[in-house]
């Protein structure tokens, strides 16, 4: 229905003032958020330095009566050092603690008592040191041996420890609260921005649609008869273009979906091979041969994880593809999303997926990269290499054992060049560009496919900005090389200007 004019700035205005609102309730919040992170800051300090203050005091408590009995023990004056030192550091570590409780709000009354019981400890170290230094050692350590001393250090302990305990259960009280305040500052400003970006999008919608509406009046009148057939036609071709990529992507999906099936299948196969030294080892029981117990040792501790391995990989794998498909199925087309990646770790998990289907020994593959990272799409760079590498097991030569070398390195334009170079059947020249056209092969046709795999190929690297090419000859190998940009989002950027 189009927009009448009156339409038009009644719902601008209205978009307006809720967009102005949201604002508003935006910073309001953020203000009433951030003054409650902050009171939680504070707190946090006030606990951590009563928690600092109080272990402190508990610690020159200890020193201090380890000195005095290494005094009265050894009757060397060297001994005392720990007790003078804790002495003269007391007074202000307890002035530290006073200080912090009142911030931390924790109960004075406790502070004083204990205040009270760390002065009198102290007062009877000092009375003991004093009769020792006069001579009295056995008199010093009478009053040592009245317990006096020690009971007046466990009440020091436990009204320490407690104010410890309290002080550390406050404290992860307030780092949580400030967790919960800047969490929530987070959520409030990111649904606000959402709002407001909601707000300005219909707002340009509805504007872009009146603009569209206005646009398509003024041109109607002359354009209906005249363009008429060309708009038919115009409209034909998109849906038959459509059917086409239809039926491309299903082709696309079975060809993806077939490795990781392969994978499964063949370890499935293993697992059951797996399984019969362990069977036959637990079946012989105690008539069990060493050749036996150690074939099922292997098999337990090797082979059924490396297959299980193999398995979970292969299983995530499809997972990821078919999430994919699921995506593209529901927006019509999958949007390339820019990350970081490290091309060498990439390089070898593609090798990895793959090496047992390469060579026995696992060294049919090996990667030659030096630390380089890349900023692309992370699936569409593991279908690129796992089509590549497939396509490099399946036409292996029968003449020779599969080698394959998967290599990588920066231009001094910063584009990267990938390499996937197999000493296979190879390529005639002739059929250089015609393996990458659609349903298109080339060579011996005995081996199953569609030959869609190449073209998907291609049609990957270029939506990712860069190109793919191939030098091969026959019964040589070939070798593709993967140009890409070093950084997708600015090839997206460019491209939307």
């Amino acid at each position: 229905m189009p927009i009448s004019q009156a339409q038009f700035l009644r719902s601008n205005l209205i978009l307006l003032a809720g967009a102005a609102i949201a604002l508003l309730i935006i910073v309001i919040a953020a203000f009433w958020l951030t003054r409650a992170s902050e009171r939680q800051f504070d707190e946090v300090v006030a606990f951590r330095e009563t928690r600092s203050a109080t272990a402190d005091l508990l610690s020159l408590a200890q020193d201090a009566e380890t000195g005095q009995r290494g005094y009265l023990l050894s009757r060397d004056a060297a001994y005392l050092r720990p007790y003078t030192d804790a002495i003269a550091r007391f007074e202000p570590t307890l002035q530290r603690l006073k200080a912090s409780a009142g911030a931390a709000e924790l109960a004075q009354a406790e502070v004083t008592r204990l205040e009270g019981a760390l002065r009198g400890k102290l007062a009877e170290l000092a009375q003991t040191i004093a009769v020792a230094e006069r001579g009295a050692w056995d008199e010093a350590l009478a009053t040592v041996r009245q317990g006096f001393g020690r009971n007046l250090m466990d009440d020091v302990r436990v009204g320490l420890g407690s104010i410890i305990a309290q002080s550390e259960q406050r404290l992860q009280r307030a780092i949580a609260g400030q967790e919960t305040a800047s969490t929530r500052l987070r959520w409030t400003i990111a649904l606000g921005a959402l709002v407001i970006i909601l707000f300005a999008a219909a707002a340009f919608w509805t504007i872009v649609r009146y603009t569209r509406e206005i646009i398509a009046a003024r041109s109607e009148v002359t354009a209906l008869n005249i363009g008429l057939e060309q708009r038919v036609q115009q409209r034909t071709e998109a849906l038959t273009r459509a059917n086409e990529e239809i039926q491309r992507f299903a082709y696309i999906v079975t060809h993806d979906l077939r490795a990781p099936l392969v994978n499964i299948m063949g370890f499935t196969s293993e697992l059951e091979a797996t399984a019969a030294p362990i069977k036959a080892y637990f079946d012989a029981g105690e008539a069990a041969t060493p050749a036996a117990l150690e074939e099922a040792r292997i098999a337990v501790d090797a082979d059924l994880p490396e297959a299980i391995s193999f398995i979970r990989s292969s299983t995530r794998k499809m997972d990821g593809l078919i999430n994919a498909i699921l995506k593209i199925s529901r927006e019509g087309k999958r949007v390339l999303r820019a990350e970081a990646i490290d091309l060498p770790a990439a390089l070898q998990a593609a090798a990895a997926a793959v090496h047992h289907q390469a060579s026995e020994n696992g060294d049919g593959i090996t990667v030659e990269c030096p630390p380089l990272k890349i900023r692309s799409d992370r699936l569409s760079i593991e279908q690129i290499f796992g089509n590549l590498l497939d396509n490099a097991i399946k036409y292996r030569s029968p003449k020779r054992e599969l080698k394959v070398v998967m290599r990588a390195k920066r231009e001094k334009s910063g584009w990267v060049v990938i390499e996937v170079e197999d000493n296979g059947r190879g390529i005639a020249p002739t059929d250089h560009e015609r393996i990458f056209e659609l349903f298109r092969r080339s060579g011996t046709q005995d081996k199953p496919g569609e030959g869609i795999g190449l073209a998907h190929v291609r049609t990957i690297v270029r939506n990712l900005g860069g190109d793919i090419t191939v030098s091969s000859k026959l019964d040589a190998g070939t070798t593709f090389s993967i140009l890409l940009p070093p950084d997708l989002s600015a090839v997206q950027r460019s491209t939307a200007t």
